[in-house]
């Protein structure tokens, strides 16, 4: 889905956004932009990789795009030397370099502070995002961005898959290897996902930052070599 979201789903994340306590308003107001409207980037349904994250941030909204910002940049830059060999030189670049790519956050809209969501606000919004995945998007290879993002896939789920994920959070080589798992929502349907862990590219992320580029790396390298033909096909 490279286009708006259908009518319907974005009345449904604007109903959820009303009166949403925690919302960093002022944000909003500086950049121009409707508090109720999600920041969500979407992508090809057939493209067979997607980025997921945890909420936008103040660039976000200045251009209405996820990932944008300095971790955001982090990933869009690996995209982007990946296909043209340099480095990026502007917002456009970054945009044009994530457009074979599908893009969510675990809530879509800007927290003050930059703070996580509550788990309560998650859940509040986890329905919606999950559909998002689920019929927006056809692909099956997930790859997460920090704690948040990774354990959001568990909301909703049965007990076995939060524990599984749990589990491998836990695990000191969490970023080299990667974990399945049945995904899904009543009324929508399920598919098998396989979720690849990386640390948030934020530049607070003060040990893992530098080494977030070449994570990425080897993670696309691998998917690359090894493709795994889910909806939308390889990855070439």
């Amino acid at each position: 889905m490279s286009g708006p979201l259908p009518a319907d789903l974005l009345a449904a994340f604007r109903r959820c956004a009303a009166g949403l306590t925690g919302l960093d308003e002022a944000a909003y107001a500086a950049a121009g932009r409707d508090p109720q409207e999600p920041v969500i980037g979407l992508g090809p349904p057939t493209a067979p990789v997607a980025f997921f994250g945890r909420d936008p941030g103040r660039e976000e909204l200045v251009h209405g795009v996820p990932f944008i910002g300095a971790g955001g940049r982090q990933v869009r830059g690996v995209l982007h030397r990946r296909r043209h060999g340099t480095a990026l030189a502007g917002t456009e670049q970054a945009i044009a370099a994530g457009a074979d790519y599908f893009w969510a956050n675990t809530v879509p809209y800007k927290p003050f502070g930059n703070k996580a969501w509550s788990m309560a606000v998650k859940r509040r919004f986890q329905p919606l995002v999950a559909r998002l995945l689920l019929a927006a998007w056809q692909g099956r290879h997930v790859i997460t961005l920090g704690r948040e993002a990774f354990l959001w896939f568990g909301l909703g789920q049965p007990p076995a898959t939060r524990q599984r994920l749990a589990a491998h959070w836990a695990d000191p080589e969490r970023f080299g290897t990667s974990v399945s798992l049945d995904y899904g929502l009543e009324g929508v349907g399920s598919r098998r996902l396989c979720l690849h862990p990386l640390p948030h590219p934020s530049p607070l992320n003060a040990t893992w930052y530098r080494r977030f580029p070449g994570l990425l790396e080897a993670r696309l390298d691998a998917l690359e070599a090894a493709p795994t033909r889910a909806a939308g096909g390889g990855l070439s």
